[in-house]
């Protein structure tokens, strides 16, 4: 995978395992799954930087604590965290629990929303959202059609409504929604727009910095 990234022209991966309650992944975990990560690559001579990051799901944000939740933060900035869209259903206090990481000095990066049936239903229903400082990321594999119809039409609707800020591949193994980013940005149609999504915006992450 990281092989394949790298002929695509990517320099660096955000390791974004999920944290939930079946995947109750810790901090050290995260950390020492890094760790060997970029040892591997090095051996490999594969030119791909690795950063640390998770996929939360907010229902975990209360256990794990102040300490904790920001090294989740991509890059580990402390600023920018990941935070999982479910595929069903309107997260319960959604609002609230964003508040609430704002409060603690962290903004949410919605991970693909596209993929949600109240989502796919009102794509503008993120718009207040957006606007309150929810930042979105979409799915490779939706924008160039691989996921299907729906989540297709609905990254479509939220890049028109400008409601998308970062595209990143989601990618799981060799065989589950691998890389792909190429494909993706060149299916944008917009050059400006791809380097926005997928250099610029990332880059504002890794900083820490705003988008």
């Amino acid at each position: 995978m990281a092989r394949a990234a790298a002929a695509e022209g990517v320099t660096a991966i955000a390791a974004t395992p999920h944290v939930r309650d079946d995947y109750p992944t810790t901090v050290e975990r995260m950390l020492r799954g890094v760790a060997l990560l970029r040892e591997d690559f090095a051996r490999e001579q594969i030119p791909v930087d690795v950063l640390t990051g998770g996929e939360l799901d907010l229902d975990r944000m209360w256990e794990l604590g102040p300490d904790d939740l920001p090294q989740f933060t991509l890059a580990g900035t402390g600023r920018w965290l990941l935070v999982e869209m479910p595929y069903r259903g309107w997260p319960l206090l959604f609002e609230r629990k964003l508040d609430a990481l704002r409060r603690m000095g962290m903004d949410a990066l919605l991970a693909h929303p596209e993929r949600n049936a109240e989502v796919q239903a009102d794509p503008g229903r993120l718009a207040p959202l957006v606007t309150a400082g929810l930042r979105v990321q979409v799915t490779a594999a939706s924008v160039d059609g691989r996921l299907g119809s729906k989540p297709l039409a609905c990254a479509w609707a939220l890049l028109d409504r400008g409601l998308v800020h970062v595209l990143a591949t989601d990618a799981h193994a060799p065989a589950v929604r691998e890389t792909g980013l190429a494909a993706a940005s060149e299916a944008i149609g917009d050059a400006e727009l791809a380097r926005r999504l997928t250099v610029d915006n990332p880059r504002s992450i890794v900083a820490g910095a705003s988008l």
